[in-house]
């Protein structure tokens, strides 16, 4: 794959040195960093471009791209074939979801499923396409571990990924990964989205209480932070989540690698700054995430803000779960949030409920949310065994129309609302039928 990328990178220099770049990329963490290193390696190579930031393609939007520029793709469009082959001017994909169906000719991809490489990001990829094209760009490594991280595959690191990591100046150590590890313990449990503890999460005074019946310490009045805390505090915290939480698998699962990287002149923990960016751009603030990515002083203020109030909608989401419409089978779980919940948290509230002891393994959590005209849904699959959650939606999808993305155990696609009871009626179908299948 790395010879691959030497080559495509050569001939995005050559066929770019008159051309203006449209440059598309997702609008979560991984999208936005890959965003954030092709912006500054294209500025660095002295190309004119322009940059959209979007929550899925469709075709209504490729349809619109200019003929006259190159497109360049950024973590997405691997599903998309079918609409970019119609278009008339050259395509570079720099990619890492599941392809479906034949490369077109006006089409270069970079993508690790055509290599049986490594699972990569698309900041990864992004980051290594921006090396060939400038070895001044090995400063954006850090980058690149963001939208791993932000893409959860810092845990099983391979010969690529490590070697970005080597590039970069990310700082390691082992130990709980409730984000942020530089905060203190009270703000992180209150409003931590990777574990749920009933009378704790969300809770301004159920934090304090709970830290302070499990013996943890405070410096300078204030709480410590995880990168504080000393090993018999680590011990006393790990067996309280462990006891508490609703995660299925409680503190065990969250216990692995902190990556802390200097940004703005302060040690941070990447998780945190991969959901800031996440959060911003869900929010509508694409522009602002990608600045604060690339270390813009009056960005940062302005992402803290955006930041606060997305874990608070989080928060009133989880609240709100128990009034929604849901579908429960033995196999699966669909809600239906309708306008009660965003449709841009949709994903993190499927993704929080697939991690609860309340699922067994190999069950399928469908959230849906209005977007519009259209209904956001967010696939997921409690465990890392079961079906393809992608292809069940696929097999939807190809009866009612729409667009589908992602991955075997994360997925999404988009509806039209006017379709909402044939696609719920299509999906049950295929649910029962596709989760029978693999018993």
């Amino acid at each position: 794959m790395l010879k691959a990328i030497k080559e495509s990178a050569k001939e995005f220099i050559k066929k770019t040195e008159f051309k203006k770049i449209r440059v598309i990329s997702h609008n979560d963490s991984d999208g936005i960093t890959s965003a954030a290193i092709i912006t500054k390696a294209l500025q660095r190579l002295g190309r004119k471009f322009s940059l959209i930031i979007v929550k899925q393609l469709e075709e209504e939007f490729i349809r619109t791209l200019p003929e006259e520029e190159i497109i360049l793709f950024l973590d997405l469009a691997s599903n998309s074939f079918n609409y970019i082959k119609k278009l008339k001017t050259e395509v570079f994909i720099l990619d890492h979801h599941e392809i479906i169906s034949e490369i077109p000719e006006n089409v270069t991809i970079i993508n690790p499923h055509l290599f049986n490489e490594e699972e990569i990001s698309g900041a990864g990829i992004s980051y290594l396409f921006a090396r060939e094209l400038n070895d001044e760009n090995k400063d954006l490594a850090y980058l690149a571990v963001i939208g791993m991280v932000g893409d959860m595959l810092e845990k099983n690191l391979g010969k690529i990924l490590q070697g970005i990591l080597n590039d970069s100046k990310v700082i390691v150590k082992k130990g709980l990964t409730l984000y942020p590890a530089t905060r203190p313990l009270n703000k992180v449990l209150e409003y931590n989205s990777d574990v749920y503890i009933p009378g704790v999460t969300g809770s301004n005074q159920g934090t304090k209480e709970f830290l302070r019946e499990n013996g943890i310490g405070r410096i300078g009045g204030q709480f410590k932070s995880i990168i504080e805390l000393d090993k018999e505090e680590m011990s006393k915290l790990i067996t309280a989540i462990t006891l508490q939480a609703t995660n299925k698998n409680g503190a065990s699962d969250l216990i692995g690698n902190i990556y802390l990287i200097n940004i703005f002149n302060k040690l941070e923990d990447v998780r945190q700054v991969s959901a800031m960016l996440n959060a911003c751009s869900r929010l509508g603030e694409s522009g602002i995430a990608i600045a604060y990515a690339l270390q813009n002083k009056k960005a940062k203020e302005s992402a803290e803000v955006i930041y606060a109030k997305y874990k608070q909608s989080l928060v009133n989401a989880l609240d709100s779960l128990p009034k929604l419409k849901k579908i429960k089978d033995k196999n699966y779980l669909i809600i239906n949030a309708e306008d009660k919940i965003k449709d841009t948290i949709i994903g993190t509230i499927a993704s929080i409920i697939s991690n609860s002891k309340e699922y067994e393994e190999g069950t399928a959590i469908i959230a849906m949310a209005y977007n519009e005209d259209k209904i956001k849904v967010s696939a997921r699959m409690v465990g890392k065994n079961g079906k393809n959650i992608r292809e069940v939606l696929n097999s939807v999808i190809e009866i009612i129309g729409g667009e589908v993305g992602g991955h075997k155990f994360a997925a999404g696609c988009l509806v039209e609302k006017s379709k909402e009871a044939e696609f719920i009626k299509e999906l049950k179908k295929h649910l029962e039928v596709e989760l029978v299948k693999i018993k």
